[in-house]
């Protein structure tokens, strides 16, 4: 008979809960607050109507009443980040700034990656003035919350004014970061200059730490110079010598045979498309190519014979399968080619700017530099690196590349045995 009455008890105590939720989310607060007390009545230490009172009590705007029925709640289930989530929300609307902060803390206690504990910590602490610690839990939350199409909605606009908070801080920090360090900057070489500038970003946290990513091959150990000093190369000034005979073999490949400048993205179907949907099979990045993936356009050099006798002397990276690669790129107005590493540091991408209007930049990494004709940019292109044509003009350069200066002719050989063999590999399976 006791275990009969225990059962039918709590078969009673379901039913009730089950009355209460349905009268709550059909909107009858009264009937459904009602219910609740009676469940509690019933069950003095019942976690669920002890947090639904409280927050019907906030509903009300009974925040004092809230706040103790979310603690008797909190104390009953000490291990739900919700609970002292919402107590904090209450003991925002009583004025109890601590109190709010150490219920925050309660919740990341239980989970240090509850996203809505940490906009909460955020935005708490932003109110009290602490500007820096504020914009660090920020950005912690937006990187917790991953790509922005996949915020979920309730969430969204706080995380965008996050962003925006944690960014603007970011700025102001590197402002006074780089005038901290500006007079040492003129003792340093443009590179070295540039490191620190970059070093400070970091620190401020506007930028990460550009690593390089190569698609084919990687080459450990090798520095990850963004843009390599021309006097590195002892072909660079006869190759800047030739610019003029070489841009007459431009204008007349783009006046006589324009479409032979092919799309350089041409994806086919099936293939990720990624970043490069708006630029897919498009005419507003072309190439006329002059070797491609080690093998030369035999019916274009015979149409540029100067640029083929400028290349030829140029110590152009020999990777069976992958290179020497060299074209000339068209870049549309108001074109940008969107952010992307290349294959391999083994090599270097040379851009020997031919026709560069105004409103053109390159980057590289952190560092963004601007074409001049006939002067060499020379660069790793496994560090992330884009491209903008702002003008209202066509932008056209010659790209091709080298072997990377720090590589032996040893090691050069070694680059390309393992191409060799991964192709092997990959053509046996």
């Amino acid at each position: 008979m006791v275990f009969w009455g225990m059962h039918l008890g709590m078969h009673e105590l379901s039913t009730l809960i089950q009355q209460a939720e349905l009268a709550a989310n059909s909107g009858q607060w009264a009937a459904a607050e009602k219910l609740w007390h009676e469940v509690r009545k019933r069950d003095p230490h019942n976690a669920k109507s002890i947090f639904s009172l409280g927050i019907h009590a906030m509903q009300r705007r009974s925040f004092a009443e809230a706040c103790i029925l979310l603690e008797d709640a909190q104390r009953v289930t000490p291990n739900d980040p919700f609970i002292s989530l919402t107590l904090s929300k209450a003991r925002r609307e009583i004025g109890d700034g601590d109190g709010e902060g150490a219920a925050i803390e309660n919740a990341l206690a239980v989970d240090p990656y509850y996203l809505p504990a940490l906009l909460a910590k955020a935005q708490w602490l932003d109110r009290l003035g602490h500007k820096a610690t504020a914009a660090l839990f920020f950005r912690n939350a937006v990187r917790l919350a991953g790509p922005e199409n996949t915020w979920p909605d309730i969430f969204r606009n706080q995380l965008w004014l996050g962003r925006a908070a944690s960014d603007t801080f970011a700025r102001e920090t590197q402002a006074q970061l780089n005038e901290a360090i500006a007079p040492l900057m003129s003792s340093l070489s443009g590179a070295h200059a540039e490191r620190w500038r970059e070093a400070a970003s970091i620190m401020a946290g506007v930028t990460e730490p550009y690593q390089q990513h190569a698609n084919q091959l990687y080459v450990p150990r090798l520095p990850a110079i963004p843009f390599h000093d021309r006097a590195q190369f002892p072909w660079a000034d006869g190759l800047e010598s030739k610019t003029g005979l070489i841009r007459e073999e431009l204008r007349a490949a783009l006046a006589e045979e324009s479409k032979d400048f092919a799309p350089y993205i041409a994806l086919k179907p099936g293939q990720p498309v990624d970043q490069w949907q708006a630029l897919n099979h498009s005419a507003k990045w072309s190439h006329y190519g002059l070797w491609r993936n080690g093998q030369p356009d035999e019916a274009h050099l015979a149409r540029c014979p100067e640029t083929r006798r400028a290349l030829e002397a140029v110590d152009m990276a020999a990777i069976d399968g992958l290179c020497p690669n060299a074209m000339f790129s068209a870049l549309a107005p108001h074109t940008e080619i969107p952010p992307h590493t290349g294959e391999t540091n083994a090599r270097l991408v040379v851009h020997l700017p031919l026709i560069v209007p105004d409103k053109c930049s390159y980057r590289v990494g952190f560092e963004h530099r601007t074409w001049k004709e006939g002067e060499l940019l020379i660069f790793d292109d496994t560090i992330e690196h884009a491209a903008r044509n702002d003008s209202d003009q066509l932008r056209v350069v010659l790209i091709f590349d080298v072997w990377n200066p720090l590589l032996t002719v040893e090691e050069r050989e070694v680059v390309r045995v393992l191409a060799s063999a991964m192709r092997q590999a990959t053509a046996s399976h």
